[in-house]
Protein backbone atom coordinates (compact mmCIF):
# COMPACT_ATOMS: atom_id res chain seq x y z
CA UNK A 1 0.00 0.00 0.00
CA UNK A 2 2.81 2.40 0.91
CA UNK A 3 4.54 1.60 -2.37
CA UNK A 4 1.38 2.26 -4.37
CA UNK A 5 0.80 5.57 -2.56
CA UNK A 6 4.39 6.66 -3.27
CA UNK A 7 4.05 5.78 -6.96
CA UNK A 8 0.83 7.81 -7.20
CA UNK A 9 2.45 10.78 -5.49
CA UNK A 10 5.39 10.60 -7.91
CA UNK A 11 3.04 10.36 -10.86
CA UNK A 12 1.16 13.42 -9.69
CA UNK A 13 4.41 15.33 -9.26
CA UNK A 14 5.84 14.61 -12.72
CA UNK A 15 4.95 18.08 -14.08
CA UNK A 16 6.54 19.65 -11.01
CA UNK A 17 9.66 17.53 -11.43
CA UNK A 18 9.82 18.48 -15.10
CA UNK A 19 9.53 22.17 -14.25
CA UNK A 20 12.27 22.07 -11.62
CA UNK A 21 14.64 19.98 -13.72
CA UNK A 22 14.06 22.03 -16.88
CA UNK A 23 14.66 25.39 -15.22
CA UNK A 24 17.68 24.14 -13.30
CA UNK A 25 19.09 22.55 -16.44
CA UNK A 26 19.09 25.83 -18.33
CA UNK A 27 21.67 27.25 -15.96
CA UNK A 28 23.64 24.03 -15.66
CA UNK A 29 23.70 23.24 -19.36
CA UNK A 30 24.38 26.78 -20.53
CA UNK A 31 26.53 28.07 -17.72
CA UNK A 32 29.52 28.53 -20.01
CA UNK A 33 27.57 29.91 -22.96
CA UNK A 34 26.15 33.32 -23.82
CA UNK A 35 22.50 32.40 -23.54
CA UNK A 36 19.72 34.82 -22.70
CA UNK A 37 16.22 33.73 -21.73
CA UNK A 38 13.92 36.62 -22.57
CA UNK A 39 10.27 37.12 -21.76
CA UNK A 40 9.33 37.21 -25.43
CA UNK A 41 10.86 36.76 -28.87
CA UNK A 42 8.32 38.01 -31.36
CA UNK A 43 9.81 40.43 -33.88
CA UNK A 44 6.30 41.60 -34.75
CA UNK A 45 3.01 41.55 -32.89
CA UNK A 46 0.99 40.35 -35.90
CA UNK A 47 -0.62 36.95 -35.44
CA UNK A 48 -0.41 34.38 -32.64
CA UNK A 49 3.02 33.25 -31.37
CA UNK A 50 3.69 29.79 -29.96
CA UNK A 51 6.77 30.57 -27.86
CA UNK A 52 7.00 33.68 -25.74
CA UNK A 53 9.18 33.04 -22.68
CA UNK A 54 9.03 30.65 -19.74
CA UNK A 55 6.44 27.91 -19.79
CA UNK A 56 5.72 24.51 -21.31
CA UNK A 57 4.36 23.91 -24.78
CA UNK A 58 3.47 20.46 -26.08
CA UNK A 59 3.39 19.95 -29.83
CA UNK A 60 2.27 16.99 -31.90
CA UNK A 61 4.56 15.32 -34.43
CA UNK A 62 3.21 15.91 -37.93
CA UNK A 63 5.88 14.23 -40.05
CA UNK A 64 9.17 12.32 -39.70
CA UNK A 65 11.76 11.90 -42.44
CA UNK A 66 14.93 9.81 -42.33
CA UNK A 67 17.84 11.88 -43.68
CA UNK A 68 20.73 9.45 -43.36
CA UNK A 69 21.88 6.59 -41.14
CA UNK A 70 21.67 8.62 -37.92
CA UNK A 71 19.66 11.78 -38.60
CA UNK A 72 15.96 12.54 -38.85
CA UNK A 73 13.88 15.61 -39.63
CA UNK A 74 10.82 16.02 -37.41
CA UNK A 75 7.98 18.43 -38.16
CA UNK A 76 5.83 19.60 -35.21
CA UNK A 77 2.45 21.18 -35.87
CA UNK A 78 1.16 24.24 -34.02
CA UNK A 79 -2.34 24.15 -32.49
CA UNK A 80 -3.20 27.19 -34.61
CA UNK A 81 -2.31 26.78 -38.29
CA UNK A 82 -1.91 30.56 -38.58
CA UNK A 83 0.55 30.80 -35.68
CA UNK A 84 4.30 31.35 -36.03
CA UNK A 85 7.03 30.31 -33.62
CA UNK A 86 7.62 33.77 -32.18
CA UNK A 87 11.37 33.11 -32.14
CA UNK A 88 14.01 35.52 -33.33
CA UNK A 89 17.22 34.75 -35.20
CA UNK A 90 19.74 32.48 -33.39
CA UNK A 91 17.04 31.11 -31.08
CA UNK A 92 16.94 27.49 -29.93
CA UNK A 93 14.32 25.51 -28.04
CA UNK A 94 14.83 23.48 -24.89
CA UNK A 95 13.08 20.14 -25.39
CA UNK A 96 12.00 17.87 -22.56
CA UNK A 97 12.27 14.16 -23.32
CA UNK A 98 10.95 11.56 -20.90
CA UNK A 99 12.55 8.20 -21.78
CA UNK A 100 10.46 5.14 -20.98
CA UNK A 101 10.91 3.87 -17.45
CA UNK A 102 12.50 7.09 -16.22
CA UNK A 103 11.09 9.49 -13.62
CA UNK A 104 13.62 12.15 -14.55
CA UNK A 105 13.15 14.21 -17.73
CA UNK A 106 16.06 14.91 -20.07
CA UNK A 107 16.32 18.53 -21.30
CA UNK A 108 18.27 19.19 -24.51
CA UNK A 109 18.46 22.22 -26.84
CA UNK A 110 17.64 21.95 -30.53
CA UNK A 111 17.69 24.65 -33.16
CA UNK A 112 14.74 24.84 -35.56
CA UNK A 113 15.77 24.59 -39.22
CA UNK A 114 12.44 25.86 -40.56
CA UNK A 115 11.89 29.54 -41.27
CA UNK A 116 11.08 31.17 -37.94
CA UNK A 117 8.20 33.05 -39.58
CA UNK A 118 6.71 29.87 -41.03
CA UNK A 119 3.07 29.41 -40.13
CA UNK A 120 1.58 26.26 -38.65
CA UNK A 121 4.67 24.22 -37.82
CA UNK A 122 8.37 24.07 -37.06
CA UNK A 123 11.03 21.54 -37.99
CA UNK A 124 13.95 20.06 -36.07
CA UNK A 125 16.87 18.06 -37.40
CA UNK A 126 18.05 15.53 -34.84
CA UNK A 127 21.19 13.41 -34.93
CA UNK A 128 20.96 10.14 -32.99
CA UNK A 129 23.80 9.36 -30.59
CA UNK A 130 24.09 5.71 -29.40
CA UNK A 131 24.02 6.68 -25.73
CA UNK A 132 21.98 9.84 -26.13
CA UNK A 133 18.83 9.66 -24.03
CA UNK A 134 17.19 12.68 -25.64
CA UNK A 135 18.14 11.86 -29.24
CA UNK A 136 17.07 8.22 -28.77
CA UNK A 137 13.69 9.40 -27.50
CA UNK A 138 13.23 11.89 -30.34
CA UNK A 139 14.17 9.25 -32.92
CA UNK A 140 11.47 6.98 -31.49
CA UNK A 141 8.72 9.53 -32.19
CA UNK A 142 6.22 8.90 -34.96
CA UNK A 143 3.42 11.09 -36.36
CA UNK A 144 0.79 11.59 -33.67
CA UNK A 145 3.26 11.49 -30.77
CA UNK A 146 3.99 14.64 -28.77
CA UNK A 147 7.04 16.44 -27.44
CA UNK A 148 7.23 19.07 -24.71
CA UNK A 149 9.21 22.26 -25.20
CA UNK A 150 10.20 23.98 -21.96
CA UNK A 151 11.41 27.39 -23.03
CA UNK A 152 13.04 29.38 -25.79
CA UNK A 153 16.76 30.13 -25.65
CA UNK A 154 18.34 33.09 -27.39
CA UNK A 155 21.96 33.16 -28.46
CA UNK A 156 23.70 35.96 -30.37
CA UNK A 157 21.78 39.24 -30.64
CA UNK A 158 21.83 39.60 -34.42
CA UNK A 159 21.58 43.09 -35.93
CA UNK A 160 21.07 43.31 -39.72
CA UNK A 161 24.05 44.76 -41.63
CA UNK A 162 26.16 45.16 -38.49
CA UNK A 163 28.95 43.18 -40.20
CA UNK A 164 30.12 43.45 -43.77
CA UNK A 165 30.75 39.71 -43.82
CA UNK A 166 30.48 36.70 -41.53
CA UNK A 167 32.42 33.44 -41.54
CA UNK A 168 30.36 30.46 -40.42
CA UNK A 169 32.18 27.29 -39.37
CA UNK A 170 30.13 24.14 -38.78
CA UNK A 171 31.05 20.59 -37.89
CA UNK A 172 28.56 17.75 -38.35
CA UNK A 173 25.20 18.37 -36.67
CA UNK A 174 26.50 21.81 -35.65
CA UNK A 175 25.16 22.99 -38.99
CA UNK A 176 21.67 23.60 -37.55
CA UNK A 177 22.24 26.96 -35.76
CA UNK A 178 24.57 27.98 -38.57
CA UNK A 179 21.87 27.21 -41.13
CA UNK A 180 19.29 29.17 -39.15
CA UNK A 181 21.60 32.18 -39.33
CA UNK A 182 22.11 31.71 -43.08
CA UNK A 183 18.33 31.56 -43.57
CA UNK A 184 17.70 34.66 -41.49
CA UNK A 185 20.33 36.73 -43.27
CA UNK A 186 19.57 35.72 -46.85
CA UNK A 187 15.78 35.75 -46.47
CA UNK A 188 15.86 39.34 -45.24
CA UNK A 189 15.55 41.64 -48.30
CA UNK A 190 17.19 44.47 -46.35
CA UNK A 191 20.35 42.52 -45.54
CA UNK A 192 23.60 43.00 -47.45
CA UNK A 193 25.88 40.87 -45.24
CA UNK A 194 28.12 38.44 -47.13
CA UNK A 195 28.51 34.86 -45.87
CA UNK A 196 31.36 32.37 -46.10
CA UNK A 197 30.49 28.89 -44.83
CA UNK A 198 32.99 26.14 -44.01
CA UNK A 199 31.23 22.83 -43.31
CA UNK A 200 33.28 19.85 -42.14
CA UNK A 201 31.88 16.31 -41.86
CA UNK A 202 33.04 12.72 -41.51
CA UNK A 203 31.42 11.33 -44.67
CA UNK A 204 29.50 12.75 -47.61
CA UNK A 205 26.28 11.38 -46.10
CA UNK A 206 26.78 13.75 -43.18
CA UNK A 207 26.44 16.85 -45.37
CA UNK A 208 23.10 17.78 -43.85
CA UNK A 209 20.96 20.44 -45.53
CA UNK A 210 23.17 20.22 -48.61
CA UNK A 211 20.30 20.77 -51.03
CA UNK A 212 19.10 23.84 -49.13
CA UNK A 213 22.61 25.32 -48.98
CA UNK A 214 23.18 24.86 -52.69
CA UNK A 215 19.81 26.48 -53.37
CA UNK A 216 20.92 29.58 -51.47
CA UNK A 217 24.17 29.60 -53.44
CA UNK A 218 22.17 29.70 -56.67
CA UNK A 219 19.98 32.52 -55.39
CA UNK A 220 22.79 34.61 -53.88
CA UNK A 221 25.99 33.83 -55.83
CA UNK A 222 27.61 37.16 -54.88
CA UNK A 223 26.80 36.97 -51.16
CA UNK A 224 26.97 33.31 -50.18
CA UNK A 225 29.90 30.94 -50.61
CA UNK A 226 30.51 27.56 -49.05
CA UNK A 227 33.28 24.99 -48.78
CA UNK A 228 32.69 21.37 -47.78
CA UNK A 229 35.46 19.23 -46.39
CA UNK A 230 35.11 15.49 -45.71
CA UNK A 231 37.50 13.73 -43.36
CA UNK A 232 36.60 10.16 -44.37
CA UNK A 233 35.05 10.12 -47.85
CA UNK A 234 33.41 6.81 -48.68
CA UNK A 235 34.27 7.04 -52.36
CA UNK A 236 37.90 7.29 -53.47
CA UNK A 237 36.97 9.41 -56.49
CA UNK A 238 34.85 11.87 -54.51
CA UNK A 239 35.09 15.40 -55.90
CA UNK A 240 34.75 16.92 -52.43
CA UNK A 241 37.84 18.21 -50.64
CA UNK A 242 39.28 15.71 -48.18
CA UNK A 243 40.48 16.63 -44.72
CA UNK A 244 39.61 18.52 -41.57
CA UNK A 245 38.89 22.16 -40.88
CA UNK A 246 42.42 23.41 -40.22
CA UNK A 247 44.42 26.61 -40.19
CA UNK A 248 45.59 26.28 -43.78
CA UNK A 249 42.03 25.96 -45.07
CA UNK A 250 40.68 28.83 -42.99
CA UNK A 251 43.58 31.12 -43.83
CA UNK A 252 42.63 30.88 -47.50
CA UNK A 253 38.88 31.26 -46.86
CA UNK A 254 39.20 34.20 -44.50
CA UNK A 255 41.72 36.29 -46.36
CA UNK A 256 40.55 39.86 -46.66
CA UNK A 257 38.78 39.83 -43.30
CA UNK A 258 38.80 43.02 -41.26
CA UNK A 259 37.49 44.46 -38.00
CA UNK A 260 33.98 44.44 -39.48
CA UNK A 261 34.04 40.65 -39.92
CA UNK A 262 32.61 38.16 -37.45
CA UNK A 263 33.01 34.41 -36.97
CA UNK A 264 30.35 31.96 -35.75
CA UNK A 265 31.34 28.44 -34.72
CA UNK A 266 29.33 25.32 -33.91
CA UNK A 267 30.51 21.73 -33.85
CA UNK A 268 32.04 18.99 -31.72
CA UNK A 269 33.93 20.18 -28.62
CA UNK A 270 37.32 19.22 -30.06
CA UNK A 271 36.73 21.25 -33.20
CA UNK A 272 35.48 24.25 -31.24
CA UNK A 273 38.50 24.15 -28.90
CA UNK A 274 40.94 24.03 -31.80
CA UNK A 275 39.27 27.03 -33.42
CA UNK A 276 38.41 29.20 -30.42
CA UNK A 277 41.17 28.02 -28.08
CA UNK A 278 41.25 26.99 -24.45
CA UNK A 279 42.81 28.37 -21.27
CA UNK A 280 45.97 26.47 -22.10
CA UNK A 281 46.19 26.86 -25.85
CA UNK A 282 45.64 29.57 -28.43
CA UNK A 283 43.02 28.86 -31.08
CA UNK A 284 43.36 28.91 -34.84
CA UNK A 285 41.10 31.95 -35.18
CA UNK A 286 43.27 33.96 -32.84
CA UNK A 287 46.34 33.10 -34.93
CA UNK A 288 44.45 34.29 -37.99
CA UNK A 289 44.02 37.71 -36.36
CA UNK A 290 40.50 37.53 -34.94
CA UNK A 291 39.86 39.10 -31.54
CA UNK A 292 37.69 37.43 -28.90
CA UNK A 293 34.84 39.86 -29.49
CA UNK A 294 34.81 38.85 -33.18
CA UNK A 295 34.09 35.19 -32.38
CA UNK A 296 30.84 33.62 -31.22
CA UNK A 297 30.49 29.97 -30.25
CA UNK A 298 26.95 28.56 -30.30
Amino acid sequence: MASSRLSWQLFQSRPVIASVVAVASVGAYYGARSIIIPTGYAESTDGPKVFGGFGFTTLRVQDVKQVNHNTKRLVFEFPDKNATSGLTLTSALLTISWPKGSWVPVPRPYTPISDLDQQGSLELMVKHYPNGKASTHLHSLVPGDTLTFATALKGFAWTPNKFSQVHLIAGGAGITPIYQLIQGILNNPNEKTKINLVFGVNTEQDLLLREELEHYKQRFPDRFNYIYTVSHPAEKDSALPKGYINEELLRDVMKGSNENSHVFVCGPPGMEDSLVGTRRAEGILSRLGFQKDQIYKF
